[in-house]
């Protein structure tokens, strides 16, 4: 391609549509395939992809129950997977739509899609019902499909109650953020047809509380001024940062104790032929967790902990380090 036909396709992109097509009679075709392009990708990046990572969260179960060469239970654990992508995608747009005016004011929201200007609100209310439908249907292709569809439900119910009440209470909205992050685990037990560990579920409310509470910090930090005014609609003070810092790191101290406990465990017995392996787990759930808190409070961490963690190199090592001391807990004669 030319340089002037790259700069023609650039400038159609711009100008508005009825200006090329009275100027450019022959080119509709292209100037109406390369708007739908842009609103596609604008669409695609409206869903957040990036934020389907967390919903690896659905195999953790399948990993710990020792089938991750279970092919079928694999399968179901991509179906739940999926099925949370496009649930949580749903959620993400209508949030948007909600949260639209705020997100332009924001210092980094107003980068967003919707904010931006670069899909409009039908577009996403017509998107919506698609995801969702999609995302039920799917739950028919797993062994219990009564149990994930439950699943589905009470997350989709309590993702709602927290974007219309529950995101502007004090507190009750990072047990909610903990709660969506657990129901995750949850559907991965019933996509799979695993039973529930009340060890995991327990282990699973206080590390993600902890979480919750480090996105919530960091978010405050971003928009905190010396007025002592609640901030974007939440609960929140600028003088509770440091409650909220508290709270939170010892929350993620009890994920440690939770870990430490479940190592004298008779389940920790039955699957493993080295159990006083796992006691290596603890220190590492220690580091991790104090890290986090560290980088929040130097301002370097993002509002979203869990997608950080997931892609950021030291966490993953840390992870790479917890599965090689289980496979080797598990193995070892």
């Amino acid at each position: 391609m030319s340089a002037r036909n790259a700069a023609a396709r650039a400038i159609c992109c711009l100008l508005p549509r009825a200006w090329v097509k009275r100027a450019l009679p022959g080119k509709r075709n292209f100037v109406g395939k390369t708007r739908a392009a842009m609103s596609l990708t604008a669409m695609i990046r409206a869903m957040r992809p990036h934020h389907w990572l967390k919903n690896g969260l659905v195999f953790i179960p399948i990993l710990l129950n020792h089938d991750v060469f279970d092919i079928a239970a694999i399968q179901h654990g991509i179906v739940a997977f999926i099925s949370f992508s496009l649930i949580a995608s749903s959620i993400y747009l209508l949030n948007d739509i909600l949260d639209v005016e705020a997100d332009r004011r924001h210092p980094t929201k107003c980068k967003r899609p919707l904010a931006a200007g670069e899909i409009t609100e039908r577009q996403a209310y017509m998107a919506m019902p698609l995801l969702l439908l999609t995302a039920f249907a799917l739950a028919f292709l797993v062994p219990e499909p009564r149990l994930f569809l439950l699943a589905l439900t009470a997350y989709l119910a309590l993702a709602l109650a927290y974007l219309f009440v529950l995101k502007r209470k004090l507190l009750v909205d990072v047990l909610a953020l903990a709660a969506l992050h657990t129901l995750r685990i949850l559907a991965g037990n019933a996509a799979a047809a695993i039973p529930l560990s009340s060890w995991l579920l327990a282990f699973s409310m206080f590390l993600f509380l902890s979480l919750a509470l480090v996105k919530r910090y960091a978010e405050l930090r971003i928009t905190q001024d010396q007025s002592g005014l609640k901030k974007a609609g939440r609960g929140y003070h600028a003088e509770d940062i440091e409650a909220l810092s508290q709270l939170g790191m010892a929350s993620g101290c009890t994920c440690a104790l939770i870990m430490a406990l479940y190592v004298d465990s008779a389940a920790v017995k039955q699957l493993y032929r080295h159990p006083e392996l796992i006691w290596l787990v603890c220190p590492i759930i220690l580091y991790q967790m104090a890290r986090i808190w560290f980088l929040a409070r130097r301002g370097q961490l993002p509002d979203d902990p869990l997608v950080f963690m997931i892609r950021d190199w030291r966490s993953q090592v840390t992870g790479a380090t917890v599965l090689a001391i289980m496979v080797a807990a598990t193995v070892l004669p």
